[in-house]
């Protein structure tokens, strides 16, 4: 097991957990004490989590991966739902990304796309707007594609730009698409995310879009984050995996939304 992959798998234990023991991390992953010890000093030097006598704990209760080590999560589940999203998005239109590793996926699923190899009569295949800076080094070598990028303060958990610059560029466009990646997503409640500063510029995403598509695997149904994006009446399509129960599939079409299950 390589490095990379032993923090990974580390750092989703202690989100699973909430705290780690050394001897029995070792055991669960397969290695020793010694190599566990010596990860998470690593880990604790690089802030990922706090070093305890005999094992570690996490930060606090706004404890978050960094995306680096979020990418493998559910990661079947996130491909299928990002193919499904992609397809919804028509050639020419402009889409609204947020940062995640669901809409990661779904800019790659739009960069593999036949049809929107190369734009037409000097028009762009799509033009995707995001905040999300990975996002946008990975699209930004695809000619066919115009990228605009909000200005703002980026977070080094989510690699997004946040803050009143980034309003400043979204207040004065329009989108045919917002694609969303949330935390949360309770049928009360509505949709959500851990940070308010990213909270706010996805509504203002959805302000400024004519439809607004949420991608989100079914762990999050139900989930409460801390920073409320909007109603679900923001909503109009709900692209999740199969494991969303039916009772809440066929709540949330009474509600109005279109809701996809792959």
């Amino acid at each position: 097991m390589s490095r990379e992959t032993r923090w990974q798998s580390l750092l989703e234990l202690l989100v699973e957990h909430g705290s780690l023991e050394v001897e029995s991390t070792a055991g669960t992953l397969g290695v020793s004490p010694a190599t566990i010890r010596r990860d998470l000093d690593q880990l604790a030097e690089q802030q990922l989590l706090v070093r305890t006598r005999g094992g570690a704990m996490q930060h606090g209760v706004s404890y978050e991966l960094p995306l680096r080590y979020r990418t493998s999560r559910r990661a079947a589940e996130k491909h299928r739902i990002s193919q499904a999203v992609a397809e919804l998005i028509t050639p020419g239109e402009v889409v609204g990304l947020t940062g995640g590793t669901t809409t990661t996926e779904v800019a790659r699923a739009l960069a593999a796309r036949p049809d929107l190899a190369q734009g037409t009569a000097g028009s762009p295949a799509l033009t995707v707007v995001t905040n999300a800076l990975n996002i946008a080094a990975e699209l930004a070598v695809r000619p066919q594609f115009k990228i605009v990028v909000t200005g703002g303060v980026a977070r080094p958990q989510s690699y997004e730009l946040t803050g009143p610059l980034a309003d400043g560029v979204l207040s004065q466009i329009s989108l045919d698409t917002a694609v969303l990646g949330v935390d949360g997503f309770d049928p009360a409640e509505g949709i959500s995310t851990r940070h308010e500063d990213e909270a706010a510029i996805n509504r203002l995403l959805c302000e400024r879009a004519r439809r607004v598509v949420v991608a989100a695997d079914s762990t999050k149904l139900g989930v409460r984050a801390f920073a409320r994006i909007g109603a679900l009446t923001a909503l109009d399509v709900l692209v999740t995996d199969t494991a969303l129960p039916p009772a809440a599939a066929s709540a949330l079409a009474e509600a109005g939304i279109e809701v996809r299950r792959v």
